[in-house]
């Protein structure tokens, strides 16, 4: 059994962002081509993209969640 680690991580992106993309798609009437580059784009995928964060512990719906929340922030021009 292999463990994950920086180098390996990049294994588990597409399966942990192909339903995020799906649901926020869905959810803003928008294609799951510009929902990927939307989330691509996020700091929720920077984050995931670290294997020291542990978010890619988060299942589809964390995530979509954690994205929605980056999202709203951004629009109402608060950050934190």
């Amino acid at each position: 059994m292999k463990t994950i680690d920086q180098t390996t991580l990049y294994h588990l992106l597409p399966g942990k962002l192909a339903p995020v993309a799906a649901f926020y798609a869905e959810e803003n009437s928008t294609t799951p081509l510009d929902a990927l580059r939307c989330l691509y784009r996020s700091g929720v995928y920077a984050e995931l993209e670290q294997e020291r964060t542990k978010l890619w512990h988060y299942g589809p719906v964390a995530l979509y969640e954690e994205l929605a929340e980056e999202s709203a922030r951004k629009n109402q021009g608060t950050t934190i």
